[in-house]
């Protein structure tokens, strides 16, 4: 017969598996004997038979000894967790912007968004302090009203730009925008030859072709606003503001060396010829004045 341990009346046979409902987690079999059974007293002889015998329940032990069967419950739980995390998700993303702000959707580009909000994107690159714009994400909101003391320059509808019933003539010259004559003095942004020309319609600027590789200058000092690739269609670009009125806007380089907020000098070179975004190699270059694109042949010294 198998020897065993009374402890207040619990048999407790030799070999059985110890719950820690018994004792605390440190406690062994040596410190419960000390603990409750007194010296100088005998265990009473009771037979094993006569005792009831206490059991694990076999489902615990099996599951115990069986790992695996706690899967199917990790999985619930993981799968509960996902499902609060995606309706956490679909709140934020569903909570209404204040007036005058835009929350990213999926498939949005700069580009794009200005044109639903009847803006530019140098406005929106400027009103957001946006150093670059590659990282603007689904669900970020982005202000596409002017701060307060600031005018508004919205871009010409597609209504707004189709002529009215005249001469093909005159409704060149109603598109085409300059600037006040002196305003600001250019130099040419590379050496090369004008490929396209200015209409105020499909080219708002010109495109100086040359080869790869062709320096890229400053048409006039300012500040670099902007350098990166993150406006589709434009490729590398560079954009230097070069006081309140007026910007240039520099496209589809093949390599950009200047940085944003960086000071430049006029003929500086700020970037490489390339063709980034386009078909052939060749500089996209544009001048803005309060936002609107203008002709920059009245601001270009003769060639």
């Amino acid at each position: 017969m198998a020897r065993g341990v009374v402890i207040r009346g619990l048999y407790i046979p030799r070999g059985a598996v110890a719950y820690r409902l018994l004792a605390p987690a440190r406690e062994n079999l040596g410190t419960l004997e000390r603990k409750f059974v007194q010296p100088a007293m005998s265990a009473p002889q009771v037979s094993v038979l006569s005792l009831p015998v206490q059991t694990l329940p076999p489902t615990l032990c099996e599951t115990a000894r069986d790992p695996a069967r706690l899967r199917p419950l990790a999985r619930l739980w993981m799968l509960a967790c996902i499902v609060a995390l995606l309706a956490l998700l679909a709140a934020c993303g569903t909570t209404k912007v204040q007036p005058g702000y835009y929350r990213v959707q999926s498939g949005d580009t700069l580009t794009q968004i200005a044109r639903k909000q009847g803006t530019s994107v140098s406005n929106l690159v400027r009103w957001n302090s946006l150093s670059n714009s590659n990282s603007i994400e689904v669900g970020q909101v982005l202000r596409v009203e002017p701060p307060a003391g600031q005018a508004r320059t919205s871009t010409p509808s597609k209504s707004a730009s189709k002529p009215a019933s005249s001469s093909r003539s005159s409704t060149s010259t109603a598109k085409r925008r300059t600037a006040p004559p002196g305003a600001i003095s250019l130099v040419w942004p590379a050496a090369g030859k004008v490929t396209r020309g200015y209409d105020g319609g499909g080219s708002n600027g010109i495109v100086i072709s040359n080869s790869a590789g062709t320096p890229v200058v400053a048409a006039a000092g300012g500040t670099v606003a902007y350098s990166g690739s993150g406006l589709r269609g434009y490729g590398h670009l560079v954009i230097v503001k070069h006081n309140a009125s007026f910007l240039s806007i520099y496209a589809h380089n093949s390599k950009l060396v200047v940085k944003e907020g960086q000071s430049v000098k006029q003929g500086q070179k700020i970037a490489e010829m390339g063709n980034s975004d386009s078909k052939q190699v060749g500089l996209y270059f544009e001048l803005r004045y309060d936002g609107q694109a203008v002709d920059p042949a009245g601001n270009l010294p003769p060639k």
